[in-house]
């Protein structure tokens, strides 16, 4: 067997998909739950029992020996409790997986952040089969266990996870959407959202890691002097891939393979030892519950070749940190409605929706940039290598022209001649790859969707999935109810609405641009004007994660998350609290840390250093040797500053580390570290403690 059949053939084999269905199930039962796979259909739970027995078989045959429901709790991870399918019934053993065993466990998972929802002694908590997400296979070093997906709730029936309110976003967006396809004459149908999430990452030598207790503890290294070689020359960016990291990609890649996931892509990213893993597009909580895979496997599968993945969005300083570009689209009956399309009925349907999309990240920018919040991802927005924190759109000079057209109405003239009419003109026709990707925007349209590129590279896609869906599914009501008011829409075709119909929809459209257009911007978002033209144009920006997660507590936000029943107020103020504690503490571990390695590894070999230069300067100056005297008196002077400044740094983050301010920890860090770095040049390299950054970023 050639490896390009074994790898179709193992493609999706350790999951309960569409092959396995039909085989282990009966005709009548495979239907029924497919209809809730494909069309998201409600489960028949007259099934679920036949489905269990199917389930359990399958897993066997692969050799699985116990099952756990796989969710998605706050902490950011996944989660399993394991259940082996041994019972014993009349004293004899048997492989028993029933229907509620597949519906419903009660893991208890008390100690998961809940931001209130429930204290540790309510121990109930309730996990919930998602079908929609098919059940597979992990495999380790010594068996494998059947993974079902789902959703993590209280006894009270509130989210406890990152699956529940997104599968509810995406029930608010379709809802929305049928009642906009209806006015333009469209059947109802089945929305899909439709996700593709490029997995940044960085590797490392695992020897290097087990000596850096900074990347073991925080993922991120809070020393380190600049390597004389980073990215400075760009010669590592799509450049050929090192034999030992290539060996490790096709391992990764079989291993997804065999999980149904696609993965398609990879290259050297810009920086030393960092990479990329991109995905074929897949339904929306396909591709999350995916993504969260991905992480998991590049992490067991980094381990068998002796190097460990660094998913932290700023592992070092000095060169680019990681992001995870969520490529977004939806569609209507299996019509991508960001598809500009070529006939007049599509056109207008594409208009609405870009104008709906701008509308509503315009409105909810804070709610997107909350999202994305992190103190991982704080030291890479706006770090002149990712998106800024100002949530912008960039739409490409041809799309901007279309817009300004029709914000000005049927007089204004494009570039290439002819009046703006929504129903009656074509748009020109564009291509797919007719805007540049502009890697300097946050939100930025790509052909025929849209890439949301602020998420750091450890974050899971639910959130801010869950916060687009939700807030483009309010825009696209709202343009509903106005055309409804309007009274203009009949049951004609596709295309064959009437003149007053296309009048008052661009009559909508005109006025939702004209006070939204601010957020549209094609510039370049690196450059140190565009800050002050944002604030100019009332764009909020929102530079690190306690200023960027205060969205949360807007009464409005929680109206319009209760509105389209994705979160209730308490759903959304348990978020902000649970995200909040969980910035203060990983920044608190990162100075605790920091403190730690300057006191115990790095003071002690400054000071060994410092001791041994003395001895030789006295050395010399007792025997009457005078060269050399001066540069080891200098040196002298240089480390003993250095040990002193090192100890006032100490003291200074111990005693912010007593305190409640989190900004005044980092910024004792900071100092700590231009100190660190600096000693780290006058120290001799055999004595410093640390693997150096041109160690451990060169993968050979």
């Amino acid at each position: 067997m050639t490896e390009e059949t074994k790898a179709a053939t193992d493609f999706g084999a350790d999951v309960f998909g569409e092959e396995a269905i039909r085989t282990y199930l009966s005709k009548d039962t495979a239907k029924k739950l497919q209809a809730t796979i494909r069309e998201g259909k409600p489960l028949d739970p007259s099934i679920a029992g036949e489905v269990a027995h199917g389930i359990r078989h399958w897993a066997m045959d692969r050799g699985a020996t116990h099952y756990t429901h796989w969710f998605l709790p706050m902490t950011g991870s996944t989660a399993e409790k394991h259940d082996s399918f041994l019972e014993i019934k009349d004293g004899e053993p048997i492989m028993l997986f029933s229907g509620k065993n597949l519906i419903v466990g009660e893991p208890d998972a008390s100690s998961f952040p809940s931001g209130g929802i429930r204290s540790t002694f309510e121990a109930r908590g309730y996990t919930a089969w998602d079908p929609t997400s098919p059940a597979f296979i992990k495999r380790h070093s010594n068996g494998a266990t059947l993974c079902i997906p789902t959703a993590f709730c209280a006894y009270t029936g509130e989210s406890l996870d990152k699956k529940t309110p997104l599968l509810r976003s995406m029930q608010a967006l379709d809802k929305s959407l049928k009642r906009l396809m209806k006015l333009f004459g469209r059947e109802d149908a089945h929305t899909g959202c439709t996700l593709g999430a490029e997995q940044e990452y960085f590797l490392i030598d695992k020897e290097y890691w087990k000596k850096r207790p900074d990347l073991v503890l925080t993922g991120r290294t809070l020393f380190g002097a600049p390597s004389a070689k980073g990215q400075q020359l760009e010669d590592h960016y799509f450049g050929t891939i090192p034999d030992r990291v290539l060996s490790f990609m096709n391992d990764v890649e079989r291993e997804l393979w065999k999980l149904g996931i696609p993965a398609k892509t990879r290259h050297n990213e810009v920086a030393p030892a960092q990479f990329e893993l991109a995905p074929q597009f897949e339904e929306l909580n396909l591709a999350s519950d995916h993504n969260m895979i991905v992480m998991d496997t590049l992490r067991n599968v980094a381990e068998k070749h002796g190097l460990k993945c660094l998913l932290h969005e700023k592992p070092y300083a000095g060169v680019n940190g990681s992001g995870k570009h969520n490529n977004w689209s939806v569609a209507y009956g299996g019509k991508n409605l960001l598809d500009p399309g070529t006939n007049p009925s599509e056109n207008a349907v594409f208009l609405t929706m870009l104008c709906a999309i701008i509308e509503a990240v315009d409105k909810h920018a804070d709610l997107l940039r909350a999202s994305v919040a992190g103190a991982g991802n704080d030291h890479r927005l706006g770090a002149n290598e990712a998106p800024p924190a100002v949530i912008s759109i960039y739409v490409g000079d041809q799309l901007a022209d279309v817009l300004d057209r029709l914000e000005k109405g049927g007089g204004a003239k494009s570039k290439s001649g002819g009046a703006m009419k929504i129903g009656v003109d074509t748009l020109p026709v564009i291509p797919k790859d007719a805007t540049d990707r502009n890697r300097t925007s946050p939100f930025a349209f790509t052909g025929n969707k849209f890439e949301f590129r602020a998420p750091g590279s450890s974050v899971c896609c639910s959130g801010p999935m869950t916060v687009l869906n939700t807030i483009v599914a309010e825009s696209v009501d709202r343009i509903a109810g106005e055309l409804e008011a309007a009274k203009v829409a009949g049951k004609a075709k596709p295309g064959e609405h009437t003149a007053a119909f296309h009048n008052a929809l661009q009559k909508i459209l005109q006025s939702s641009l004209k006070e939204h257009k601010r957020v549209v911007f094609n510039g370049n978002g690196y450059e140190a004007e565009w800050p002050e033209e944002a604030a100019k144009r009332g764009l909020p920006n929102a530079p690190d994660t306690p200023s960027a997660l205060a969205a949360l507590t807007k009464k409005e936000n929680a109206a319009l998350f209760e509105k389209y029943g994705v979160m209730t107020k308490r759903e959304l103020t348990s978020r902000y609290e649970i995200f909040l504690e969980e910035y203060s503490k990983k920044i608190r571990i990162e100075g605790a840390c920091a403190r730690d390695i300057a006191s115990e590894m790095v003071f002690p070999a400054v000071k060994a250093e410092y001791i041994e230069t003395m001895k030789a300067f006295n050395i010399a100056d007792k025997v009457g040797v005078s060269s050399g005297t001066t540069a080891l008196r200098e040196s002298v002077v240089e480390l003993g500053s250095g040990l002193d400044a090192l100890r006032a740094g100490i003291i200074e983050l111990e005693s912010a580390l007593g305190g409640s301010d989190d900004a005044a920890i980092l910024a004792s860090m900071r100092s700590m570290r231009t100190t660190v770095d600096a000693l780290e040049k006058r120290v001799s390299a055999t004595r410093w403690p640390l693997p150096k950054y041109r160690d451990m970023l060169f993968l050979y």
